[in-house]
């Protein structure tokens, strides 16, 4: 399976650089991630777990990186292991643009999987290896360019009672 897509994220080139380095943004990021260890040096372990249609498997694995151009480029790839459910392994290009105060993120995913996974059919396996990759570089986004929360602005209040759901009007 191959994809390539592109985001816009609210921040500098090297800040949106710093972390993609980090193990911390990385593990906030990536969906069903319960550890992610390790150096961008050294690389990274990881563990997952996620449902791909009737498997549910928790992955443990390596990732690593690779062909380091700071702060223009990388390629992170994984390799997971999802004991009798099988295996998942793939990798990203990662590429960095500046767009004045925002940098555009350029990505090319491949990914393949063996094991009872592979048995799945490809078309499932596609679906959920574009949707895994789009949940990361969605919550990259917005986990790295969330927009600065604006110092002078009031919080909302209201002077609306609150709504009761149903079943409370219901019972009162």
């Amino acid at each position: 399976m191959n994809l390539s897509d592109s985001r816009v994220i609210n921040a500098d080139r090297a800040t949106v650089w710093a972390a993609i380095l980090d193990p911390d943004v990385l593990k906030a990021c990536v969906p069903g991630c319960q550890e992610m260890d390790g150096t961008p040096e050294d690389g990274f372990t990881a563990t997952v777990v996620q449902k791909v249609g009737p498997v549910k498997a928790t992955f443990k694995g390596a990732v690593s990186l690779s062909d380091m151009q700071p702060p223009q480029s990388v390629t992170i790839s994984g390799e997971g292991k999802g004991g009798a459910a099988g295996f998942a392994k793939g990798g990203a290009q990662v590429r960095l643009e500046e767009q004045g105060a925002q940098t555009v993120l350029h990505y090319d995913v491949e990914a393949k999987v063996g094991g009872k996974l592979a048995q799945l059919g490809s078309r499932i396996i596609d679906g959920f290896a574009k949707k895994m990759a789009d949940q990361f570089f969605n919550n990259f986004q917005d986990h790295v360019g969330a927009p600065a929360p604006d110092a002078e602005q009031e919080p909302e209040t209201s002077n609306e009672t609150p709504k009761k759901g149903w079943l409370k009007r219901l019972v009162t």
